[in-house]
């Protein structure tokens, strides 16, 4: 068995491009820039090489983001990966893309982030996270610290632990 997933944060390469298939499904495409540091062996300093990740999201999230994202929106993402294959010209052709699952803003206008993710497309075999198909909404107003709580007395574990109790 194995596990598909993917998580990733970046900033987008470029303004999402919304469409729809022939039967009537959003289909909303970015790439996003991700970091790999790496150390230069010549100079021995560590440098920052980017990757780029085409990404897609479907449904009706895709179309209500759309309109929220743009170049240069930092975000974190979570989905699986999945393989394409084409003949163009007759070139064969290939590439990896994320299919998107979540999408969290990692700074909005409010200051803080959001997350959409959830089920679309057939929720395959995911359970379904909070949708949220709206604005992101303003951060209310901090809630004032309570009061402190007296500190727990403290447990010397060593002294009922023993070598002997543990099963492995």
């Amino acid at each position: 068995m194995s596990i598909n997933r993917v998580i990733i944060s970046g900033n987008l390469t470029r303004d999402p491009e919304l469409r729809s298939t022939q039967s009537g499904m959003d289909v909303m495409s970015f790439g996003v820039a991700v970091n790999d540091r790496r150390r230069n062996p010549q100079t021995n300093e560590w440098e920052d090489y980017p990757n780029f990740v085409d990404c897609t999201m479907f449904g009706n999230r895709a179309r209500s983001l759309h309109q929220y994202l743009s170049k240069g929106t930092k975000v974190a993402i979570e989905g699986k990966l999945r393989w394409s294959q084409w003949e163009r010209d007759g070139q064969k052709r290939s590439k990896l893309e994320v299919i998107v699952d979540e999408l969290e803003f990692m700074s909005s206008r409010s200051g803080g982030a959001q997350s959409y993710g959830g089920d679309f497309g057939g929720n395959q075999g995911y359970a379904p996270a909070t949708p949220a198909y709206s604005a992101p909404a303003p951060m209310p107003a901090p809630a004032p610290a309570p009061a402190p709580m007296p500190a727990a007395p403290v447990i010397d574990a060593s002294s009922s632990v023993y070598d002997d109790d543990i099963p492995f």
